[in-house]
């Protein structure tokens, strides 16, 4: 069934479709618009069952319907009143009977940006809250108090600050800030979906630095929120204190790589600054140490991804060190670490280059390196080697072919 087909099965039965949300808000940016979501107005349930038989119901909170439209299926929920009633996201009633007006529907909506809908077949605009205008205006800013009514709403604008490129507004801001309390007690896995997605924009740290104004940081990632104001030694970080910098090569590493695992670990690369008492500044001993229980704790209150984590915690290890390695041998030894670990050599070193403005040349030519040294066959090694002993004769290969390779290309050698 083609959607005008389907529109107009409504109108006869006496009801309207509407296109909504994001679909509505993307076409008004000039971006391209991707999956569709639909609401009608004026059917009951039973209405549009009739005119719809082949339907799933598949809403449990509040009714939405599979169609299928265009060849694909299509989700159209009955708009709907919502009063909020408890805490999070599940503590609403919601009225979805057929005088619900597609006004009413988007009035409960967060932004005026998401808060547009298309009247089908006619292609109308419905524009109660003044969406367009906010778009041309580059401006982010909340429909009515309902935006309380989700707390994650506050992560979203955020993100889509970040995604867009867009100015909240004060109003917004001030809504954004009423919904600390709530926050705090959000699932994890929600807040982990608005912080992937916020990685995934070519500037994350607006994201993250908005919900620092907004005064939500320190409920959302306190491990990031524990950065602020931990001096570091000017003459090696000018940029600031310990969330400045992780700020700047997280957008940095951003700008290299699309790679959601490397940006995730710029972003906690230092979270062991965090935890430096205060009488060690602007210094942090020890920090790669102190990182790894940083990020086991931030795992602890929202679990991560195992990937994320584990390249999470071998870049915090391995960063600092990385860079001054000088013997032939441990270069060998952490660059097949970095082979085995989770975050791939390329991602490691845009972490690297980010945090120290620039790389090791055993590093530049890693790729070169590992080729050569993973050449090396366990059953090249000599007949009389047992167990260990194997590895260890691998490993000493492995080192001796890196270091005719620096050698050739004039590269600094030492011991091992």
């Amino acid at each position: 069934m083609k959607e005008r087909a389907a529109a107009e099965r409504i109108s006869s039965a006496g009801g309207r479709l509407y296109v909504v949300g994001g679909w509505v808000r993307d076409r008004v940016r000039g971006a391209v618009p991707h999956d569709k979501d639909y609401v009608v107005t004026g059917l009951s349930e039973a209405d549009f069952c009739a005119v719809f038989p082949e339907a799933k119901k598949i809403g449990k909170a509040f009714p939405v319907y599979l169609v299928h439209m265009d060849g694909k299926p299509c989700e159209i929920a009955f708009a709907r009143r919502e009063k909020k009633t408890g805490a999070g996201y599940h503590g609403f009633s919601v009225d979805g009977d057929p005088s619900v007006t597609i006004e009413e529907d988007l009035f409960r909506r967060d932004m005026t940006m998401n808060s547009m809908a298309i009247a089908l077949p006619e292609g109308d605009w419905i524009d109660p809250y003044g969406g367009r205008a906010d778009i041309g205006a580059k401006r982010i800013r909340a429909v009515s108090e309902h935006f309380l009514e989700d707390p994650v709403r506050a992560l979203r604008a955020a993100r889509q600050a970040a995604q867009f490129g867009f100015r909240i507004t004060e109003e917004t801001y001030a809504y954004m800030k009423k919904c600390r309390a709530e926050l705090a007690l959000e699932p994890g896995e929600r807040i982990f979906l608005e912080m992937q997605r916020a990685l995934a924009t070519e500037r994350p740290s607006i994201f993250f630095r908005t919900l620092q104004r907004a005064e939500l940081l320190e409920v959302t990632f306190p491990e990031l929120f524990a950065l602020i104001g931990k001096t570091q030694p000017k003459e090696f970080h000018p940029e600031g204190d310990a969330w400045a910098h992780t700020m700047d090569v997280v957008d940095a590493v951003a700008g290299t790589t699309h790679d959601a695992v490397t940006r995730f670990c710029a972003l906690v690369h230092d979270l062991g600054k965090g935890r430096t008492p205060p009488e060690m500044l602007p210094h942090h001993y020890g920090h790669e140490r102190t990182g790894l229980a940083a990020l086991r704790a931030w795992n602890g209150r929202m679990v991560l991804p195992h990937g994320w984590l584990q390249a999470g915690l071998f870049v915090i290890q391995e960063h600092m060190r990385a860079p001054r390695i000088e013997k032939i041998g441990k270069m060998a030894a952490l660059l097949l670490d970095i082979d085995k670990s989770a975050i791939s050599l390329e991602g490691f070193c845009a972490v690297i280059r980010a945090d120290h403005r620039g790389l090791p040349d055993y590093l530049e030519s890693g790729a070169e390196y590992l080729a050569a040294m993973q050449s090396v066959r366990g059953e090249d090694a000599p007949e009389r080697l047992r167990g260990k002993a194997i590895g260890d004769w691998i490993f000493a290969q492995q080192v001796a072919i890196l270091r005719a390779i620096r050698a050739k290309n004039g590269k600094a050698v030492s011991i091992r």
